[in-house]
């Protein structure tokens, strides 16, 4: 339960199902680490661990063959795993437990976040839609007669009517999903924050609790944007100077243009990843949208590349998920709106190309927020031994029996271990 009123019906088996009530009324913080007496000074009891030296929480320990008594995948013999109340461990954090955390994190609330990524993926595919199908009906008018004047007056949908829906809808379509997308991004990553203790939160909950640090992920989002595009103006500036003045044209130019791109492509790697966990730190741990940046460049620094591996991993996985599964309504709806007649055939067109791109968005989005979180995770829990903290936490859910919402304070700095 999202209120911390009654037992989490995610709770795994053997956690918190298993547990007697509280003994008692909650303390000051419900996250207190059990046997720690209420005033004890710092580093007293259990919580002494958080003030020892550098993070080792899993010390080296010979290799024993799966199968033999105490022996758990990936650590060794002896070595105890991780507590797991949520979609993922809490350690450091694997490729396949990303991925794996990412798919829990769908399974485990279905109905806020896919719900919430099917509308926000219908409002972002219905502008493109209606540009296909405007195209497409156009296109059926040249296929029945080749030789008709597109510049023609008796033709409403000519090359210029064309050329607008085509790139009219797909500009909207941008905007449209800027505006979406980063809200979306924001709720999920604030459901992805409970989930991680085997909380759940609905959708009404999770965008009163987002809603509120909307302006800084906005404005995170659009000064991203503005590195991204800052290379891209540049260069259609000296493009356009070059060919007003005349000084190059043609092969030369189109050279110029493709050195352009193949140094763009480094900068627009090197910036995507390095501000990658951005959204996460504005929403979780409340930053504005420089501090978020900044945050970012220092989490990702000094696992640039496993950073980078794992995001591009992560497109190509659910760029193929999610043309598997649009094809299908993009192809019915394409054949549709050549072969057809009338507004029937527009309709339908728009309404299958719709359907297309909101269920292979709707699919992308939750995955690729849901990696962006875990990676955020995984990157404070190598850096900072902040699993040290999310392990105290469940160690606390499970004596009570339930997740509360203090829980989503946790990932505030103020709670990182001394290093």
């Amino acid at each position: 339960m999202s209120d911390g009123h009654g037992p989490s019906p995610e709770t795994p088996p053997g956690w918190a199902a298993e547990q007697p009530p509280p003994y008692g009324p909650s303390q000051a913080s419900p996250w207190t680490a059990p046997g720690s007496a209420p005033g004890a000074p710092p580093g007293a009891g259990p919580e002494a661990p958080f003030q020892q030296g550098p993070h080792a929480p899993y010390p080296p320990h010979p290799q024993q063959p799966p199968g033999a008594p105490g022996y758990a995948p990936g650590y060794g013999y002896g070595i105890p795993q991780a507590p797991r109340p949520g979609i993922i461990p809490l350690r450091p954090l694997r490729l396949g437990d990303i991925l794996d955390g990412a798919i829990k994190l769908v399974r485990s609330n279905p109905k806020a976040v896919l719900g919430l990524s099917a509308v926000a993926a219908l409002l972002a595919s219905l502008p493109v839609a209606v540009g296909q199908a405007f195209v497409l009906g156009s296109m059926r008018s040249t296929l029945r007669d080749p030789y008709a004047d597109p510049y023609a007056a008796s033709d409403p949908t000519g090359v210029y009517g064309t050329f607008a829906a085509q790139y009219g809808g797909a500009l909207v379509s941008m905007a449209v999903s800027f505006v979406v997308v980063t809200v979306l991004t924001g709720v999920l990553t604030r459901i992805l924050g409970r989930a991680v203790f085997g909380g759940s939160i609905t959708a009404g909950e999770a965008w009163r609790l987002t809603r509120g640090r909307l302006p800084a992920l906005f404005g995170m989002v659009g000064l991203l944007v503005a590195v991204l595009l800052v290379p891209l103006v540049a260069f259609a500036a000296i493009l356009v100077a070059l060919y007003a003045t005349g000084s190059v044209s043609g092969g030369p130019l189109a050279a110029i243009l493709l050195v352009m791109v193949l140094l763009y492509l480094p900068y627009l790697v090197f910036f995507r990843t390095k501000f990658g966990l951005a959204a996460p730190a504005v929403v979780l741990e409340g930053m504005g949208p420089v501090a978020a940046l900044r945050r970012s460049w220092q989490l990702v620094s000094g696992d640039f590349w496993r950073v980078f591996g794992i995001m591009l991993l992560t497109s190509l996985i659910v760029g193929v998920v999610a043309s598997i599964l649009q094809v299908p309504f993009t192809f019915v709806g394409t054949f549709l709106g050549l072969l057809g007649d009338g507004a029937g055939a527009a309709i339908g067109a728009t309404v299958l190309i719709t359907i297309g791109g909101t269920v292979g968005a709707m699919i992308s989005y939750p995955i690729e927020a849901g990696v962006s979180g875990l990676l955020y995770a995984d990157r404070r829990m190598r850096s900072e031994a902040f699993d040290l903290v999310l392990q105290s936490a469940a160690v606390e859910q499970q004596r009570q029996g339930w997740v509360h919402a203090s829980a989503d304070d946790l990932w505030r700095p103020t709670h990182t271990p001394a290093p």
